[in-house]
């Protein structure tokens, strides 16, 4: 519980610093959203080479998928993915109910219509 206190805090004050700094003019607004997502980017892809130095290669996209909702997510969020589906053209979409990182912008429903449209590629 505590853990998960500490990561919210922390992930709040890293997105609050990245904007004040381009509300005071030392970043432009598109370029401090740039430098959060190279900094998901960098930490997610951490957290899988640590995640996967032990396992064997994935044979297709579908055992990463796999591997990515039940492993790295359980493990990270402390819960499964609530759904995968894919095209079979390459394209999986990622489907998390309650993901704790963004439940915590809003307490009221106000925008619980779009949140069902949002789609990680």
């Amino acid at each position: 519980m505590a853990d998960e206190a500490l990561f919210l805090l922390l992930h709040n004050e890293m997105v609050s610093g990245v904007y004040k700094s381009a509300e005071q003019g030392e970043v432009e607004n598109g370029r401090c959203i740039t430098k959060l997502e190279n900094m998901g980017f960098r930490v997610g892809q951490g957290l899988i080479e640590r995640f996967t130095k032990d396992t064997a290669r994935f044979k297709d996209e579908l055992d990463i998928m796999k591997f990515i909702c039940k492993d790295f997510w359980t493990t990270v969020f402390k819960k499964q993915i609530d759904n995968l589906r894919t095209n079979h053209q390459g394209i999986y979409v990622l489907q998390d109910n309650k993901f704790r990182l963004l439940t915590q912008m809003s307490s009221g429903k106000q925008y619980l219509e779009h949140a069902s449209k949002v789609n990680f590629r």
